[in-house]
């Protein structure tokens, strides 16, 4: 039996570099990234999708400089509103199944407890804004779609909070870091298991639209971003670091161009109920990344 092409789009991303080896035993991976495919031209979007006929297109692209994304809205607004749009069209075409990752910043984070995929949607920036465009632009033209809505997603490659805080411990003595926004740090290498492990379950379904639909995707547990960036800096050797001091200040103390959810927390019940998958707690994951050589 011919194994089914799985198009990975953006695999030098966090998510996709490590979904390369998770969906190696589902199918034949075809992975792609910029500037081979342009999610800004939807010729070249089509392009792909036709010559690779694939029966899963997974789409781990995104434009996520939220801060430039203020400035830079036309170009986020292509890459993360457009393109998932364009994506579904050709997807609906083949009857192929469209796997899109979503994020935590379509909230506005006033909401006092952990965030439900019912819940109404208002994002604070153009980051946020061009995501949930592409989440509906996903919605409205496949039925076959997987929306993962992920959370601070941090891993041992690529650009991150993690890597961001190891390499400032590493040049100066005190962090400042924000403690009034809470989230749920998530590993890349977990979203590209649990991504695998749910596609295993679609695949071998006789009906997949019982698993149509959005899920929250996000490690268990909760921290700040000072909380995080203390277990980071706790994780390294003590030769390696020359931080001693990471102080907690508010979101007012630290203005950025755009505006972030103060409670990015996400209840991922509904994924655990349909494909049995809950991650591990956000700190069980760090250790693991921190321990590896």
């Amino acid at each position: 039996m011919e194994l089914p092409v799985i198009l990975v789009i953006g695999k030098n991303g966090q998510v996709g570099w490590e979904l390369r080896r998770t969906l190696a035993a589902l199918g034949r991976v075809v992975a792609v990234d910029y500037p081979d495919i342009d999610l800004t031209e939807g010729a070249s979007i089509r392009r792909w999708v036709r010559e690779t006929a694939p029966a899963v297109v997974i789409n781990a692209a995104a434009y996520t400089a939220v801060d430039k994304a203020e400035t830079e809205t036309a170009l986020g607004l292509k890459i993360n509103g457009v393109a998932p749009g364009i994506l579904a069209e050709e997807a609906r075409k083949r009857d192929a199944l469209l796997v899109h990752y979503s994020t935590d910043y379509v909230f506005d984070g006033t909401k006092p407890g952990p965030y439900v995929e019912d819940d109404l949607p208002n994002p604070l920036g153009a980051y946020g804004r061009a995501k949930l465009a592409g989440d509906q632009a996903v919605r409205s033209v496949t039925e076959r779609h997987l929306i993962f809505r992920l959370c601070w997603v941090y891993g041992a490659r690529g650009q991150n909070f993690l890597l961001t805080m190891q390499r400032l411990a590493r040049e100066r003595e005190r962090l400042r870091v924000v403690r009034d926004q809470v989230g749920c740090p998530t590993w890349s290498r977990m979203i590209a298991e649990a991504t695998a492990l749910a596609l295993q379950q679609v695949l071998s379904a006789p009906d997949t639209a019982a698993f149509t639909g959005v899920y929250h995707l996000a490690a268990a547990g909760r921290t700040s971003w000072h909380g995080f960036a203390s277990r980071i800096i706790e994780g390294m050797p003590e030769a390696e670091r020359k931080c001693r001091v990471v102080e907690a200040i508010t979101t007012t103390e630290y203005p950025t161009p755009a505006k972030r959810p103060a409670n990015s927390v996400l209840d991922c019940g509904k994924l655990q109920r349909t494909f049995g998958l809950r991650l591990p707690d956000w700190e069980e994951s760090l250790r693991q990344v921190l321990d590896q050589p």
